[in-house]
């Protein structure tokens, strides 16, 4: 019966999309066991629903969310061949107001000769929804990126032409954006001074920009002593603010604080282990944390930039912004015996379950999205209350 449902499905969703995509969606929803189809199920973990997005190229990575402010929930991927080669485009798909499931994604932007990648979207107080990404020639590795800026004015459905906001070389971006209680906007930034994340990568910073005059241009704060601990993950509680970085050595999630976004204290270790792979908190409303991540480091700490696998994905819960954690749980494991040790190759082989975005929903839940095998963007909805079950 759960195979007729599944091919009445992909059936469902050949009419929606090309030709070209039958055959990889079909593949994999196959191999994945469910369809790919973006609509929200209940999942095999009690308590949480699920949604497979619909893939339109062979990979698919780093996944961002976006709520705006009519409800409606972007989600943003980039997406081609494999990460790093030519044409690796940023795409974007919708969950209505009140609706059950995802759209097939749109291209918002994509270069022949050029690889995009991390976007981050952001929806500012006049309406415009702005998407942050980086560029970085194609096959030539980070240390030479720049971040582009494309932007819309009817809620995402249609974009323009990007243009260049960062063109320091190495420039990274991965998480939100923070709108500051002054009205200045604070985005997270870091440096790829690599070629990638092991080699060198003790050398990559992190650094925030702040703009007082809603993004026309942008001054520059460091994040003192952080080589090697990237891609902060920045939230305002009680009159400050407190940032997450991954870790390059692949050891131990970071955390530091700022009286006012500019002025950083040296990151410090938390409790939660990090494998050199993506992290993202969000501050909930009452006042906890939610953090995303892989509940595992590098299987030997030392000292040097390393990579671990990329499995369990864990959410955690915070009291105290982020300095213990009081309840965790997981929301994808793996298998026993799979590949997932060594983090690379990218591409849809290996065992992968990473770079969740996290938000949550006007209905109170916990919304998350990560990199499902490199094949498809996940999503799962979730209450509170059940990570502390």
């Amino acid at each position: 019966m759960y195979k007729n449902a599944l091919m009445l499905a992909v059936l469902t969703l050949f009419t929606l999309v090309g030709a070209a995509q039958q055959s990889l969606v079909s593949n994999y929803s196959e191999q994945i066991g469910a369809p790919l189809d973006g609509h929200f199920r209940v999942s095999h973990i009690a308590g949480t629903e699920e949604a497979y997005l619909t893939p339109i190229h062979q990979s698919s990575h780093a996944a961002n969310l976006l709520q705006l402010k009519n409800g409606d929930i972007l989600c943003f991927w980039f997406s081609g061949t494999q990460e790093g080669q030519s044409g690796v485009a940023i795409v974007v798909s919708r969950l209505a107001k009140n609706s059950r499931q995802w759209t097939v994604p749109k291209t918002v932007d994509r270069h022949a000769g050029e690889s995009y990648q991390n976007p981050v979207g952001f929806q500012a107080p006049d309406g415009t929804v702005w998407l942050f990404h980086t560029t970085q020639e194609a096959g030539a590795g980070q240390a030479h990126s720049s971040v582009l800026v494309v932007k819309s004015h009817d809620n995402g459905r249609t974009w323009g032409k990007s243009a260049v906001l960062f063109d320091e070389p190495g420039a990274f971006i991965r998480q939100p954006l923070v709108i500051m209680p002054n009205g200045y906007w604070l985005l997270p930034m870091y440096y790829s001074t690599s070629r990638g994340i092991t080699t060198g990568a003790e050398s990559n910073y992190s650094a925030m920009k702040i703009s007082a005059n809603q993004g026309k241009t942008w001054k520059e704060c460091d994040v003192p002593s952080s080589g090697g601990y990237v891609q902060p993950s920045v939230l305002y509680i009680k009159h400050h603010y407190v940032a997450f970085f991954r870790s390059r050595f692949a050891d131990y999630i970071y955390r530091s604080t700022s009286p006012d976004g500019c002025r950083w204290k040296a990151p410090v270790k938390t409790s939660l282990p990090n494998n050199n792979s993506s992290i993202q908190a969000v501050l909930l409303r009452d006042g906890k944390i939610a953090m995303a991540f892989n509940d595992v480091s590098a299987a030997r700490v030392t000292g040097k930039p390393a990579v671990g696998p990329r499995r369990p994905l864990t959410v955690a819960l915070s009291s105290d912004e982020g300095l213990t954690w009081s309840a965790m749980r997981d929301i994808e494991k793996g298998h026993v015996g799979q590949p997932g040790s060594n983090p690379l190759p990218k591409v849809p082989e290996r065992e992968e379950f990473s770079y969740p975005a996290i938000l949550q929903q006007s209905n109170g839940n916990i919304l998350v999205a990560f990199t499902y095998l490199r094949k498809t963007i996940k999503t799962m909805s979730f209450p509170e209350s059940w990570i502390q079950k």
